[in-house]
């Protein structure tokens, strides 16, 4: 059996000894040979400039999707001209612990000389065989908006 390894490293440097306001929420990620530096949502008194975790949560759901879906498009011989995202997860405060329960992917899908329902259909199957939502607890789902060229 196969077993794929993802890794990264991070690095944070600072002091945590004048207390939770006190310290810098900027850190440091090595992937792959990008060093991404991030922060904390602004509501954990984050750095609003700088990716945090939940939103890169959300990325890796949405671009999961979006390879999955070329990946079962073009088995199909479905023509995908244009695919863009506008992604969504939801963390209610006010269930402890605090989690991100739900992801809304709103993928607007451009194909050429396919019917869109088929599309639909061919999208849904990508997102059953999406690696991160299969992961995730939060409820994923995805309301498609497709244009089908001539």
């Amino acid at each position: 059996m196969t077993v794929h390894q993802y890794s990264t490293a991070l690095s944070w440097e600072g002091s945590t000894g004048a207390g939770y306001r006190a310290y810098g929420r900027a850190h440091d990620m090595q992937v792959s040979d990008e060093i991404l530096t991030l922060s904390a949502d602004p509501a954990f008194r984050g750095d609003a400039s700088l990716p945090n975790p939940e939103q890169l949560l959300l990325a890796a759901a949405s671009s999961c999707l979006l390879l999955s879906f070329l990946a079962v498009a073009a088995q199909a011989g479905v023509d995908v001209v244009r695919y863009d995202d506008a992604a969504t997860a939801f963390m209610p405060m006010d269930e402890q612990p605090a989690r991100i329960t739900r992801v809304e992917l709103a993928p607007k899908i451009t194909v050429r000389g396919a019917e869109a329902t088929r599309v639909v259909k061919l999208l849904h199957e990508a997102h059953a065989g999406c690696y991160i939502a299969n992961s995730l607890t939060a409820e994923a789902t995805i309301a498609p908006t497709v244009e089908v060229l001539s």
